[in-house]
């Protein structure tokens, strides 16, 4: 209890914007996912109410919320892994809904978690190809094409790495954090969630990290980013989307905000 009571002192810092102070609001960019009404329950439990949404590309849209707030079970439900129980997505306003996370990324959506799922011994190119691989006459591993394209992907994100060639073993968690990103933006996602992505990253690598997001966003993705760290949020997202007990209780511009409010928000503490 003393930590998190000592969290609000520090973000609390930062004053309120008021209405007068807050700067005009910049045009709205198109809608990219929407969602409306989305619930799930597990038996009588009902991890995530009513839950209405619009993720909008070239924006960073942070998802925040205490523990058991449901930000993990909606990020289930966006990337197919689990089954909404009411509710509807939309993508570019068609309706839409995954059986499976393959749908999901079929749709142009993917997640990056925390585990990153790359493999050790394979190369930065292997990686970006894994279960996706280019060949030659049906069979033949073209190595040469999938090292071309995976520097091309890695140019085009503005990502300075090691050789493709290099194997994942040798690379900092930043760097492969942009080789997972990397591998969904080689897959055609067109909205990226990111899963705690500068989690037990030291201050240089997170710094890389947030970079990589502000190069998606420029380039016209949409992020949706799941994370704890509101130094990070209030750095790099444009707004939050706050949950508790599995509700959503605001959605807020970070220019009109402060570290403050969105803490109190977060704990209940808030208006």
């Amino acid at each position: 209890m003393a930590s998190r009571d000592a969290t609000v002192l520090r973000f609390a810092e930062r004053p309120a914007v008021s209405a007068a102070e807050a700067p005009e609001r910049p045009p709205e960019r198109p809608v990219l996912l929407g969602i409306g009404g989305l619930t799930r329950h597990f038996g009588s439990v009902t991890a995530v109410a009513d839950i209405d949404l619009d993720v909008r590309a070239g924006e960073v849209t942070a998802l925040l919320g205490d523990n058991g707030a449901g930000k993990s079970t909606l990020v289930s439900m966006l990337s197919g892994v689990t089954a909404p129980s009411a509710g509807e997505m939309r993508i570019d306003g068609r309706p839409v809904s995954f059986a499976d996370p393959a749908e999901a990324r079929a749709a142009g959506i993917a997640t990056v978690f925390q585990n990153l799922s790359l493999i050790e011994d394979r190369s930065i190119a292997e990686n970006l190809f894994l279960g996706c691989e280019l060949t030659r006459f049906g069979f033949i591993l073209d190595r040469r094409r999938m090292k071309a394209e995976a520097q091309a992907v890695l140019d085009r994100m503005r990502v300075n790495l090691p050789p493709v060639t290099t194997a994942v073993r040798h690379l900092s968690g930043g760097q492969r954090q942009a080789v997972a990103v990397a591998r969904t933006i080689l897959r055609g996602a067109r909205l990226v969630i990111m899963d705690e992505p500068t989690a037990a990253l030291g201050v240089r690598e997170t710094a890389k990290v947030l970079d990589l997001i502000r190069s998606l966003r420029d380039q016209g993705s949409a992020v949706l980013l799941v994370s704890h760290n509101m130094d990070n949020v209030f750095d790099v997202a444009d707004r939050a989307v706050i949950l508790r007990l599995g509700r959503k209780v605001a959605d807020l511009r970070i220019a009109a905000t402060s570290k403050a409010d969105v803490v109190g928000l977060v704990m209940g503490t808030g208006a």
